[in-house]
């Protein structure tokens, strides 16, 4: 059984005591959470992220029988200023603190890039943004090791993590049980690969998965502005089938979140039901 859900951001755009029930009628059990989209009329600074907010967040969610999958902190880990890499450190302390006080397992996170607009640069793939990467994150997973809360890092082309054997490095070079995967397989492709994606999937899945905690899915559409793939709801672009991913959730991954990303309020029912006649004929 796989546990599909929703990016809360992609929902309605209403306060989350009437979004939430609108997500769990349209058949989702869980969510990902990012607090500065789909919160915005809140604070989200360190110092809000009290036990108060996090009771309030749990039993709001509980009422509406939906489980926070993971709650995102997509920050820049290799921001070349001091100063600002100090805070965004304390940021992923506060969410990790957060996560277990919401009863939510884990963290995510992207990989970045080194340089403070968090763009893409060939810069990326050097062994020099990497080491930089991993020495940030360290004592992020540390702390995530005190919490007893996973972090997982989600592979991105266009990120200083940008392929499974980077990522692979990064999980042995850190070492930690509480330090695994968040797969979103259309985010390992671009133009240079796409027609070759099911070879980069099954790569990934020999080489992380056993580390993936939680699956993402989307759709690509074949270019953007930028000449790169530009992402939308499952079932709405090119990728068309989705069962190796299905079919390792359904034989490794028992009751997986799997959230969709993209989405409308709109086409959000329509992405749900492409997928799960995929996943119920695997």
């Amino acid at each position: 059984m796989i546990q599909f859900g929703l990016r809360l951001h992609d929902a309605e755009k209403l306060p989350i005591e009437q979004v939430l029930p609108l997500v769990r009628q349209k058949g989702f059990s869980c969510v990902h959470l990012a607090l500065s989209k789909s919160l915005k009329e809140v604070p989200n600074t360190p110092s809000a992220l009290t036990p108060g907010y996090a009771a309030y967040l749990r039993r709001l969610f509980a009422k509406n029988e939906l489980d926070i999958a993971v709650l995102g902190n997509y920050l820049n880990l290799a921001h070349p200023d001091t100063a600002a890499l100090h805070a965004i450190q304390e940021k992923y302390y506060a969410h990790i603190r957060f996560a277990s006080l919401l009863g939510c397992g884990m963290v995510g996170t992207e990989t970045g890039a080194p340089n403070a607009e968090y763009k893409f640069c060939p810069e990326c793939r050097s062994d020099a943004a990497l080491a930089t990467f991993i020495k940030n994150f360290k004592p992020v997973v540390r702390c995530a090791e005190q919490y007893g809360v996973t972090i997982a890092i989600e592979p991105v082309v266009r990120h200083i993590v940008y392929d499974a054997r980077r990522a692979r490095t990064v999980l042995d070079e850190i070492g930690s049980p509480n330090l695994q995967i968040l797969l979103d397989p259309v985010n390992l492709l671009n133009m240079e690969n796409v027609d070759q994606r099911e070879e980069v999937f099954a790569e990934t899945i020999e080489l992380l998965g056993k580390d993936v905690a939680m699956i993402h899915f989307k759709d690509f559409l074949l270019q953007d502005a930028d000449g790169q793939l530009a992402a939308t709801g499952a079932g709405q672009g090119g990728m068309g089938d989705y069962r190796t991913i299905l079919r390792f959730a359904k034989e490794q991954k028992p009751y997986v979140f799997a959230t969709l990303e993209n989405t409308t309020p709109e086409n959000a029912v329509q992405c749900l039901q492409y997928l799960q006649k995929q996943y119920d004929e695997c």
